[in-house]
């Protein structure tokens, strides 16, 4: 397995938060990570790109790579990336982005490839998320924000996931927000009898936003390194 694409149930997660955790525990553990943002929005205007994910990740990667390679797309808008990219002229080329990735897997243990919003986000024209996903042949990660309505938005994912053919690992839940309601508290129970896909661990809410140890302690590190032969 060369890497894993970092997906969730919609924007605002915690996607970053996870995979920066992530990213910083599998470093611990003797591992050369890579990492990507292959697209981001609201990086600010031309000239004065600000990628802040990208780069939060690449902090935690403490790798070389330029930013170019980690984040080949940046756009100021804060929308989906193809309505970003066509405000500015441009059209994306999934091809750019999974060069960068070959690039990036040839020199690393594993590659953690961050989307931007859920499966279906739109990249260029009729490519998405998902087709990104399909082309890269990489297991998919899902970040779920526990609250109310993350069972809705987890199987619908899970399903458009399986409609495709793409492979996923499995799904964290993620308490994006201090605000512990009866939703969060029953979510993993139920998701549990709803799908066969495994929960690698519930991330607690982190108020000083360090995500190092908290996603490494909440990760069952048996079942995401498990790979099938």
């Amino acid at each position: 397995m060369s890497g894993f694409f970092i997906t969730g149930t919609d924007t605002g997660v915690g996607k970053t938060f996870f995979t920066k955790g992530l990213t910083s525990a599998l470093r611990q553990r003797g591992m050369r990570v890579g990492v990507m943002k292959p697209i981001e929005t609201d990086c600010g205007p031309s000239g004065k790109r600000h990628p802040t994910d990208a780069l939060a990740l690449a902090e935690a990667a403490g790798n070389d790579f330029d930013v170019s390679l980690i984040c080949p797309y940046q756009f100021e808008a804060p929308l989906a990336p193809e309505v970003a990219a066509r405000l500015e002229g441009q059209e994306i080329d999934s091809q750019i982005i999974l060069a960068a990735y070959q690039k990036m897997s040839r020199q690393c243990d594993l590659t953690l490839v961050e989307g931007a919003g859920g499966l279906m986000v739109p990249i260029a024209r009729s490519y998405t998320m998902a087709d990104l996903v399909h082309d890269l042949k990489i297991p998919i990660l899902l970040v779920v924000d526990s609250k109310l309505g993350a069972v809705n938005h987890t199987l619908l994912t899970l399903e458009t996931a399986a409609s495709r053919n793409l492979k996923v690992h499995g799904y964290v839940l993620n308490h994006a927000s201090p605000k512990a309601d009866l939703a969060s508290k029953t979510n993993a129970e139920l998701l549990s009898r709803c799908t066969d896909i495994s929960c690698l661990g519930s991330i607690p809410w982190t108020p000083d936003h360090d995500p190092t140890h908290t996603v490494d302690d909440a990760i069952d590190w048996n079942r995401l390194l498990k790979t099938e032969r």
